[in-house]
């Protein structure tokens, strides 16, 4: 196989020096002519929605990315998938150097994925993890996905209940969550593997809460109702996690039920609360750009970085965004 070729580029007074892609193993297009401009323009297409998390990402790539020698730009879709399609189709129209994307859903996000391949643009993603079927059913791809590891974080959870209750305790668990969301999934499926380490744990009720603090009220007020022997609550995602302790408390049962899930904001840990996974958007903004920038000067990058959420425990409270 005939082995890539670069032509290296010194960029002017932002002093960055890139190597510009002209031709790759496959035969791919040349990155856009604007790449090799001094402070080349990265688009960041975010989802718009009104979290902390949002707002942490949206400030790492702006700090780390001019560090790294680039401009910045950030465009925010409302949580529309439509706008953000738009979004993207006028970052190709401006002839962007690459495009970061945090997709607002599946489809849509796709579509925006296509639409910059077809301008040549690369894109990185960075959030939500786009599906591969969705993405080869339009003939898109991206470069690199950088996220949380959604799996990791449900099984250092489940471990840390376990190893709370104890290894052989009866653990009768009550699961609070969004059955509609491949992230929420893969958080369930890595406690139910930790958990199985209890040979005494067994998963009595499920119930959904979508992503709504309030409906995981109702529906785990609800779950505890119907099972008072239940000593175990594990929520996948920050709303269902705040909704449902809430329901622990208004019912009276802070000291006989734990509470395990994914940070919930504004929600200091607890002995009712003792354990949460948190994810870190300022970690996944630098590692993204980081490899951006590696990619442009013609080297391989990862197609999937996956990073651990960050544990916090009893006596702490997650920092701006590390909360859902």
């Amino acid at each position: 196989m005939t082995k890539p070729k670069f032509r290296t580029l010194l960029a002017g007074a932002g002093g960055l020096a890139l190597a510009l892609l002209a031709a790759s193993a496959a035969g791919a297009a040349a990155l856009p002519a604007s790449c090799g401009k001094p402070n080349p323009t990265i688009g960041v297409a975010l989802p718009g929605a009104a979290d902390p998390g949002e707002a942490v990402l949206a400030e790492s790539f702006r700090k780390h990315g001019a560090e790294l020698g680039f401009t910045i730009a950030i465009v925010r879709a409302g949580n529309s998938g439509a706008n953000q399609l738009s979004d993207v189709e006028a970052f190709a129209q401006q002839g962007v150097c690459a495009v970061v994307l945090s997709p607002v859903e599946r489809g849509a996000g796709a579509a925006a994925v296509k639409a910059l391949n077809d301008a040549g643009i690369p894109v990185f993603a960075v959030g939500l993890r786009l599906a591969d079927a969705d993405l080869k059913a339009r003939g898109a791809s991206v470069v690199e996905y950088v996220g949380a590891d959604q799996a990791a974080g449900g099984r250092a959870i489940g471990a840390q209940a376990v190893s709370d209750l104890g290894a052989d305790a009866a653990m009768i668990v009550g699961v609070v969550g969004d059955p509609d969301r491949i992230a929420t999934n893969q958080r369930d499926q890595g406690f139910r593997d930790a958990i199985a380490a209890d040979r005494n744990a067994k998963i009595v009720a499920t119930v959904d809460s979508g992503s709504d603090a309030r409906t995981s009220h109702k529906v785990a007020s609800q779950m505890l109702d119907a099972h008072p022997e239940m000593n175990v609550v594990w929520a996948d995602s920050g709303p269902a996690a705040a909704g449902a302790l809430k329901a622990i408390q208004q019912q009276g049962r802070a000291d006989t039920v734990k509470l395990y899930g994914f940070c919930a904001a504004d929600t200091p840990l607890s002995s009712t609360y003792p354990a949460c996974a948190a994810p870190q958007p300022a970690a996944y903004a630098r590692i993204v750009l980081d490899n951006l920038k590696a990619y442009l000067a013609g080297k391989a990058v990862p197609r999937e970085v996956l990073q651990p959420p960050k544990i916090h425990r009893a006596g702490e409270q997650p920092g701006p965004g590390e909360a859902e």
